[in-house]
């Protein structure tokens, strides 16, 4: 959600996160974070600042923030805090460290990003005859651990509704300045909802499909698509006024819209894992 606008979208977003785990921010954790948001942007010279969320550890919570640059999918930088006013650049996400922190790091995160996880694999060596056994120990500190959570939440449900993003003909995502928010019909359907993310789905579309769409537009892959079916919840607050999406795979986001303005905005509020009995719930 844009750090601009913290307080009120946080107020949108709180009987939400309430429902789901008791989960606000205090009033003096969003008036730290408001001020040194405003002096990230500033220092980093990011085009806005988008307050992603807060993961829970066992010692300290991690505050996670989102510079954006000239492009709103790919010029982005991700940062966190314990204490809301300091912040600290997290590394790209590798599939190196994807793969050793998906499998070595496991439980709780303690809160301390200097936490090493260690797991002890046997891997096979050699060829023939000459194949052996050896013990692996690999380590993943909790920093790396963050920032590969941070990214499989965003590719997962970082959602946007339709038409707030334009892809422009050099091939850069911007905000769509004429978006105006979805019409209230609209908004009550999954489809009008995507991911912010690269396409996945899009490329497997026939070409009478695509014909029917606009490239400007159209660029994303719709949560109507998500395997398993059921994986969000959709539903509307405060008398209409707000449509509500929640993930059940990653249970703590919550994504919301003002139809016909064009407010939106998702924020993780969770301990970093994945429901991986979801498809057992569906």
């Amino acid at each position: 959600m844009d750090s601009d606008a913290l307080h009120y979208f946080v107020d949108l977003a709180a009987g939400s996160l309430n429902c789901i785990n008791g989960l606000t921010l205090s009033s003096e954790q969003r008036a730290a974070l408001q001020t040194s948001l405003v002096i990230l942007k500033r220092n980093y010279k990011f085009s806005r600042v988008l307050f992603w969320g807060r993961i829970l550890g066992i010692k300290g919570d991690y505050f996670i923030a989102q510079g954006i640059g000239e492009d709103e999918m790919n010029h982005k930088k991700t940062l966190y805090s314990l204490n809301c006013m300091d912040w600290h650049l997290l590394p790209p996400a590798t599939d190196s460290m994807i793969a050793d922190a998906e499998f070595a790091a496991q439980g709780r995160f303690t809160g301390d990003p200097s936490h090493e996880y260690e797991h002890t694999e046997r891997q096979t060596q050699g060829e023939g005859d000459e194949t052996k056994e050896e013990e692996v120990t690999v380590k993943v500190n909790e920093e790396s651990r963050l920032a590969t959570t941070v990214f499989n939440i965003d590719k997962d449900a970082s959602v946007v509704p339709r038409g707030a993003f334009i892809k422009t003909p050099s091939g850069k995502v911007q905000t769509n300045p004429s978006f105006g928010g979805l019409r209230p019909t609209e908004a009550a359907k999954l489809r009008n909802y995507l991911h912010f993310r690269k396409p996945v789905n899009l490329k497997t579309k026939s070409i009478l499909e695509m014909a029917e769409l606009n490239p400007a537009v159209d660029f994303l892959d719709p949560l109507s698509e998500d395997i398993p079916k059921g994986s969000w919840s959709l539903q509307s607050e405060r008398g209409g006024t707000v449509c509500v999406l929640r993930s059940l795979l990653w249970q703590g986001l919550t994504f919301f819209h003002v139809p016909q303005t064009p407010q939106h905005g998702y924020i993780y509020m969770g301990d970093g894992l994945m429901n991986l009995d979801l498809p057992f719930m569906l």
